[in-house]
């Protein structure tokens, strides 16, 4: 089987455990997320700015699973992950934050000002400067837009390429629909950073202690219900940018979804556009643009498995479909990386193949380095 290989617009890194802890001063390092697990390994509480909940732990053969993905090395270790790019024929991705997963669910803006510093410090020193192929994304605070503000400004100075928002803000700040933000946008636009939004990153409602955060179902169905529904953050957050006229004031602003699929970008568009037509005379702002031009040119999506997403790219003139292999997640693809790839573009057509394994990535990130041409002649496993 020839090696196919393909840059990914969605990973994981996992951050060490006391990086917060560590860093911040006692008072601060107090509120940062950190878990404490049951003498008897089977249940954790996790803490979270002065908050707190329980979850049970996987046990048997989830645990077996967890251990070979979640917890394999390049989990953690820059060499040991490289080599496992390499071997799974992923060249460059984008990389997402573990613990800066929680943010949106912090409610003190100075703990969150000073995490989102020390995290952003520690990725570009271990990620961004250890290898050109690593795409870093940013974190800033979604408690203050201000501290947000300074926050993109400084590390677009550092180098930093992608910024990393959760799906909803947090519900003490107004949402990514609002004006408020416009400055955020502009600071972006005008660094020429790409605001990566990443499904599964909403705020968790801890007070409810009935619920594990984020299972918003339960009963028949529920592990397939709380899967599904993750992925129509990314959808809310791009539609609040679309019809608030956030994307249409800033034409060079680039909008990644990562990990929420493609296929839906056509059909919400369509459903947008149908909006805006039908109900005119109640539509708040008016737009330059039409708003399928907007999306399609400035919105971009990623997956892992899914053939309607090449479908996609292949009959609806969606271009900007970018492949990912969530690495290390179990949702993810690693482990049978080139059998994925096989299977979405073996009889996709050449064009579109190259363009959601090369070219969408290419467009947003193109200081990545190009694939060196002799990759593609080692077999597959190799």
């Amino acid at each position: 089987m020839q090696k196919l290989w393909a840059n990914s617009g969605d990973s994981h890194f996992i951050e060490p455990e006391n990086l917060w802890r560590d860093s911040l001063p006692p008072a601060l390092a107090e509120r940062v997320p950190r878990s404490v697990k049951d003498p008897d390994g089977e249940w954790e509480t996790v803490h979270v700015d002065g908050m707190a909940f329980r979850r049970k732990l996987p046990t048997g053969a989830a645990q077996e699973f967890m251990r070979k993905t979640v917890d394999h090395a390049g989990s953690f270790n820059v060499e040991a992950r490289l080599k496992d790019l390499d071997n799974e024929g992923v060249w460059g991705e984008v990389v997402y934050p573990s613990l800066g997963m929680w943010c949106a669910s912090f409610r003190t803006p100075e703990v969150l000002r000073e995490a989102v510093r020390v995290s952003n410090d520690w990725a570009y020193e271990t990620l961004e400067k250890a290898n050109p192929r690593l795409v870093t994304t940013g974190q800033v605070s979604t408690l203050d837009i201000n501290d947000a503000v300074t926050e993109l400004e400084r590390i677009a100075e550092m180098g930093y390429r992608a910024v990393f928002l959760p799906t909803l803000p947090h519900p003490q700040q107004k949402d990514y629909n609002y004006d408020d933000w416009e400055p955020f946008w502009a600071a972006c636009e005008a660094a020429n950073i790409v605001v990566a939004f990443h499904i599964g990153s909403e705020p968790v409602d801890l007070s409810d202690k009935t619920r594990t955060p984020g299972m918003k179902f339960r009963g028949p169905g529920g592990a397939i219900l709380n899967y599904t529904e993750t992925s129509y953050e990314g959808q809310r957050a791009v539609t609040k940018m679309v019809s608030s006229g956030a994307l249409d004031r800033h034409p060079n602003l680039k909008v990644l979804v990562s990990e929420g699929g493609a296929t839906w970008v056509p059909f919400v568009v369509d459903r947008m556009e149908e909006a805006y037509r039908q109900h005119a005379m109640a539509v708040r702002p008016k737009l330059k643009r039409s708003i399928r031009e907007t999306v399609y040119s400035q919105v971009y999506a990623s997956f892992q498995h899914d053939k309607s997403a090449v479908a996609a790219a292949t009959y609806l003139g969606y271009n900007n479909v970018l492949w990912g292999s969530d690495y290390p997640h179990m949702e993810g693809t690693f482990g049978h990386t080139q059998e994925t790839l096989h299977e979405l573009f073996d009889d996709a057509d050449p064009k579109v193949a190259e363009r959601v394994m090369h070219g969408a990535f290419y467009e947003l990130f193109p200081q990545v380095p190009p694939i060196p041409q002799e990759p593609t002649l080692q077999p597959a496993g190799q």
